[in-house]
C-alpha cells in the first residue's frame, strides 16, 4: 500500500494507521470521517488506500467523486455511488423504489422530496449491509451536486446506526453540509522535509541544489507540487516577492505544459474542461461542432503523455482537478463560450444539458435562452433535483432581459430554496432581488421570506407592525395564503419575545379582517399564537369542530397542530403532530420535521412520555443540522434541560443550560427565558434544594419579570407548587394559584387545567385535602401520566400520615410503577422511601394493613 512510485503516500503513516484503523472497526461499527486538506496534498491518494484496505477486509466498496463542470447535473453523486446495488431496488417499498429511480433518471414518477430520495438509498445500503460491511468513499465533496450532497450528508449522520462506514475527502474553505456537519476530520497537511526531500531526489534530476531548495520552499510540503513543479520550473517563477498559493502555482504549471500541446489536443482538453460529461464520443461530437476537423482519439494522446489526462478508451478523465483549472485558466471567455455552444450543438436529446449549456455560452441577456432553461425546471422538480431547479431559475434570471421576469425567477427559486431548508441559497436570491424591480406580491415575498430567516426574535415591535401591514396589503392582492404567512410570522414573533399587548392585538386585529380564510389552519394557528389566552376558548371550540380525522394533509396537521399547542390542548397536539410526522416521513420531507419534534419534545415531558422526548431531541439536533434550521435545535437546549434534571441528572441539566440561558437573559427572549426557569427549577428539586428552586420557578408567574410568558408559564405551575410544599411557601403558592383561577376562567387549557389540579390539591387547607385530592385522580388523566402519578405520590404520602396505610399503599405504588417507567429518578426514590416507611410501621397501622 506504499507504493514509492506514487510519492502522495510516501509520509502518510498517521493518516494510513487513522483509515486502515476505521475500515477494521467499520466491520462490526459505522462510522463517518471528513478528509480535509489542500488540493494536492495527498487525499485522493489516502482515499485509494482506504479503498484498497477496504476490498481486501471483505467491504462492498461503493464510490463517487465530485467534479466541479458536472455539480449542475441532479443526483451524478448519488448514481456513482448506487449504481452497483440496483439489484436492490425492486425491494424496495413502492414509495422509495419509485422516488429512487425517478431521481436517477430510471423511471417516470410524481415529485419527489430529496428526503424521501435519501431514505430510500438509506434503505438500499442496509439491505447491502445485511450481506457485509459496507464502505462508501466520495472524493471532491466540495463539487458534488446539491442534491447528492445533502443526501451524502444525510447518510453519515446515520451511518452509525446501519452500520456504514463513510469517508469523504473535501477542500477547506467549501461550506456545506458535509463539512458542516460535525464528523470527525482527518486533517492532511503537507509532508515533513525528509519526505520533501526523497520526493524531489526520486523526481527532479537536472535540477541544481539552490533551485531544489526553492521548489521545496514553494511546494510547503505539497506532494503534487513536488512532483509537478520541477516539470515546470524553467517556465519562470514569481518575483514579486509575493509567491502564489501552492494552488495556483500547480494550475500555472499545468497550464504552461498545456500551451506546449498541438492546438487540436489544447481544443480537446478545452471541451472535456467545459464539459459535463467525461464519455469520449461526446467529447469527440462537440470537438467537430467546435470547429477540428475530424477529430479522432488520437488527439488526447499528446496530453496523456503529458500527465495530463486519463484515457480509458470510452472517457476521458483529467489526472487532477487543478488540471481543468489550469485549462481553462489559459483560455479566453469567447474560446469557453464557444466550447459551451459545440457541447449544446451536441446534445440534441438532453434538454437539460443542452440548454444548460447554452446558458453559459453567452453573456446575456438572452431572453430564448433563458426561457429554454426555465422551462427545464419542472423535469428538475419531477426528479426532485430541487437545487438543481434553483440553480437553472438563477441564471435564467441574469439571462433573462424582462426585470419583472427576473423577479418572478428569483422568487420561485427562493421558495424552491426554502421548501429545501436551504436559508443561505435564499438569502443569495434575496440579496440578487435586491436589485430588481420586483411586484408588489414578490416584495412582500421578500418581506415573508426575510423574516423567515431571521434568526434575531429578540421583541421587534416595529417588524410585527410591518408584517401586520404587509398581511393586509397581500390580502388586498387577493394573496390570501401570503397574508397568512406574514400573520403566522408576526405571532411567532409575539410569542417568542414579548413586545407588548398592542401588538398582539394588532396581529389579532389583521387576522379578525381575513374571516373568509376561516377554515384555513394557518387562520386559527395565527389567531392561537397572538392570543392564546383570550381567544383560548374560540381556537379550542374550532378544534373541536374541525373533523381533524379527515384531515390527511402532513402541513395542515402540523399548523392545526401550532394552534392547538398555542392553547395547551397538548393530547390533541401530540396525536396530530404523531401523524404529520408520519406523512413527512412517508412522504421524505425530512425538512418538516424540526418543527414538528421540537414541539414533540416539549409536551412529551409534560404527558410523561420521556424516552419519546429524547428521541425527538435527539433528531431535532440531527435534522436541523441537516437542514439549515439551526433555530430549533437551540429552543431545545433549555427544554432537554428540563428533561435531564427530571430524569435525575441535575447537575448534567445544570451545565448544558448555561450558556442557552444566559443568552436568552441577555438578549430578553422572554419563551427561552421562562423554559430556563422551569429547567434550573427541575434541576434544583432533583438536587433536594426546594427553596432554591421555588425562588426560581416563581419568577416564571411574575409580570414585570423578563421571563414572564403567561401561556408557557402554565407548564411550570405544578412543580412551582410542589417546591413550595416542600419549603413551605405555601401562602405565596396559593396566591399565584388564584391568579392563574382567573386565568383559567378566560381559557379552558388543558394544560393549564390540569397543573391546577395538582397545585390546588397539594397546597388546599387540611381539611379540603383529601377532597382536592379525590377530585383531581377523579378526573381522566389517561394521558397525562406525569401529573397523575405525582397526585398519586402527594395523596399517598398524605394518607400515611393520616394512619390510612391502606389507601396509601395502592396510591404510592401506583405512583412508583409510573415513575420506575418514565424514569424519574427524584419522584421514584421518594415513593420508595414513604412505601417503605410504611413497612416499618407498627402493626395495625400502615405496614400491618400492607
Amino acid at each position: 500500500m506504499t507504493d514509492m512510485r506514487d510519492g502522495q503516500i510516501l509520509g502518510r503513516e498517521r493518516e494510513i494507521g487513522v483509515l486502515t484503523a476505521l475500515v477494521a472497526a467499520g466491520v462490526e461499527q459505522g462510522s463517518a470521517l471528513v478528509v480535509l486538506g489542500e488540493p494536492g496534498i495527498g487525499k485522493s491518494a489516502l482515499l485509494d488506500v482506504a479503498r484498497a484496505e477496504a476490498r481486501q477486509t471483505g467491504f462492498t466498496v461503493l464510490q463517487a467523486a465530485g467534479m466541479d463542470s458536472e455539480m449542475h447535473l441532479p443526483f451524478g453523486g448519488l448514481h456513482q455511488t448506487l449504481t452497483p446495488l440496483m439489484r436492490h431496488l425492486t425491494d424496495l417499498p413502492e414509495g422509495q423504489r419509485v422516488a429512487l429511480a425517478a431521481a436517477l433518471g430510471l423511471a417516470d414518477g410524481a415529485t419527489p422530496d430529496l428526503f424521501l430520495i435519501a431514505e430510500a438509498a438509506l434503505a438500499l445500503l442496509t439491505r447491502e449491509r445485511a450481506e457485509g460491511p459496507v464502505i462508501i468513499v466520495v472524493d471532491d465533496v466540495q463539487w458534488l451536486d446539491p442534491q447528492s450532497h445533502q443526501i451524502l450528508t444525510f447518510l453519515a449522520h446515520r451511518s452509525v446506526t446501519v452500520g456504514l462506514v463513510l469517508v469523504g475527502a473535501i477542500r477547506p474553505g467549501h461550506p456545506g453540509p458535509f463539512p458542516n456537519a460535525g464528523f470527525p476530520q482527518l486533517r492532511v497537511s503537507g509532508v515533513d522535509d525528509v519526505t520533501a526531500e526523497r520526493l524531489l531526489s526520486s523526481h527532479a534530476g537536472g535540477i541544481n541544489a539552490t533551485d531544489l531548495r526553492r521548489i521545496r520552499e514553494e511546494a510547503q510540503g505539497n506532494p503534487l507540487a513536488l512532483l509537478e513543479l520541477p516539470r515546470s520550473w524553467g517556465d519562470g517563477r514569481p518575483t514579486d516577492g509575493h509567491p502564489l498559493a501552492v494552488s495556483t502555482r500547480l494550475e500555472q504549471a499545468f497550464a504552461g505544459r498545456i500551451m506546449e500541446l498541438p492546438q487540436a489536443t489544447r481544443d480537446s482538453l478545452l471541451i472535456a474542461a467545459i464539459g459535463s460529461s467525461s464519455d469520449t464520443d461526446e467529447i469527440l461530437a462537440a470537438l467537430s461542432a467546435f470547429g477540428v476537423p475530424s477529430p479522432s482519439r488520437g488527439l488526447f494522446e499528446p496530453a496523456v503523455a503529458a500527465g495530463l489526462l486519463i484515457n480509458d478508451r470510452s472517457h476521458i478523465n483529467f489526472r487532477h482537478p487543478l488540471v481543468r483549472s489550469g485549462v481553462l485558466q489559459r483560455e479566453t471567455m469567447a474560446r469557453r463560450h464557444a466550447a459551451h455552444a459545440a457541447v449544446a450543438d451536441v446534445l440534441i436529446a438532453d434538454s437539460y444539458r443542452r440548454s444548460w449549456h447554452r446558458a453559459w455560452s453567452i453573456v446575456g441577456p438572452d431572453d430564448d435562452v433563458a426561457a429554454e432553461l426555465a422551462a427545464t425546471v419542472p423535469d428538475s422538480l419531477r426528479r426532485g433535483a430541487v437545487m438543481s431547479a434553483v440553480s437553472s431559475l438563477e441564471r435564467a434570471a441574469q439571462l433573462t432581459s424582462s426585470s419583472a421576469r427576473r423577479g418572478s425567477w428569483l422568487m420561485v427559486a427562493a421558495e424552491h430554496a426554502f421548501a429545501s431548508g436551504r436559508p443561505d441559497v435564499v438569502g443569495r436570491l434575496l440579496r440578487e432581488a435586491s436589485g430588481v424591480d420586483l411586484t408588489e406580491l414578490d416584495e412582500l415575498r421578500v418581506a415573508w421570506f426575510t423574516e423567515a430567516l431571521n434568526g434575531d426574535i429578540r421583541a421587534n415591535s416595529k417588524l410585527v407592525r410591518q408584517l401586520c401591514d404587509a398581511a393586509r396589503r397581500a390580502s388586498a392582492l387577493d394573496d390570501t395564503g401570503l397574508a397568512l404567512n406574514l400573520l403566522l410570522a408576526a405571532a411567532l414573533r409575539c410569542w417568542w419575545a414579548d413586545s407588548g399587548a398592542d401588538d398582539q392585538a394588532e396581529v389579532v386585529r389583521v387576522v379578525d379582517q381575513l374571516a373568509h380564510a376561516a377554515d384555513d389552519p394557518r387562520h386559527l394557528a395565527a389567531l392561537a399564537i397572538a392570543e392564546p389566552v383570550l381567544r383560548g376558548s374560540e381556537v379550542l371550540r374550532v378544534l373541536e369542530s374541525v373533523a381533524l380525522a379527515d384531515v390527511t394533509d402532513g402541513d395542515s396537521l402540523r399548523v392545526y397542530a401550532l394552534a392547538s399547542y398555542a392553547v395547551g390542548d397538548f393530547v390533541r397536539t401530540t396525536d396530530l403532530l404523531d401523524r404529520a410526522e408520519d406523512f413527512f416521513r412517508a412522504n421524505g420531507r425530512l425538512g418538516m420535521l424540526p418543527v414538528v419534534l421540537a414541539l414533540q419534545l416539549s409536551i412529551r415531558l409534560d404527558l410523561g412520555d420521556w424516552s419519546g422526548a429524547v428521541s425527538a431531541g435527539k433528531e431535532v439536533a440531527t435534522i436541523s443540522k441537516e437542514t439549515g434550521q439551526g433555530l430549533f435545535a437551540e429552543n431545545n437546549v433549555l427544554v432537554e434541560a428540563r428533561g435531564t434534571a427530571l430524569r435525575g441528572d441535575w447537575e448534567g441539566a445544570l451545565a448544558a443550560m448555561l450558556d442557552a440561558e444566559s443568552d436568552a437573559m441577555r438578549l430578553r427572549i422572554n419563551d427561552r427565558i421562562c423554559f430556563g426557569y422551569q429547567a434550573r427549577g427541575a434541576a434544583l428539586l432533583s438536587a433536594e434544594q426546594p427553596a432554591a428552586a421555588f425562588a426560581c420557578l416563581k419568577r416564571q408567574f411574575d409580570p414585570a419579570d423578563p421571563g414572564y410568558h403567561l401561556r408557557e408559564s402554565f407548564a411550570g405551575v405544578a412543580l412551582m407548587a410542589e417546591a413550595a410544599v416542600d419549603c413551605g411557601e405555601l401562602n405565596e403558592a396559593r396566591a399565584i394559584v388564584r391568579t392563574l383561577q382567573t386565568v383559567a376562567v378566560l381559557t379552558p387549557s388543558p394544560l393549564l387545567k390540569v397543573n391546577l389540579l395538582y397545585a390546588q390539591a397539594v397546597l388546599a387547607p387540611e381539611e379540603v385535602r383529601e377532597a382536592r385530592y379525590e377530585q383531581a385522580l377523579a378526573q381522566d388523566l389517561t394521558r397525562w401520566p406525569w401529573i397523575r402519578s405525582r397526585l398519586q405520590l402527594a395523596f399517598g404520602r398524605w394518607l400515611a400520615q393520616v394512619g390510612r396505610s391502606t389507601d396509601a399503599v395502592a396510591h404510592l405504588d401506583a405512583a412508583l410503577a409510573t415513575f420506575e417507567r418514565i424514569g424519574a429518578a427524584r419522584w421514584s426514590r421518594r415513593a420508595k422511601l414513604a412505601l417503605q416507611g410504611l413497612d416499618g410501621a407498627a402493626p395495625g397501622s400502615a405496614g400491618g394493613d400492607r
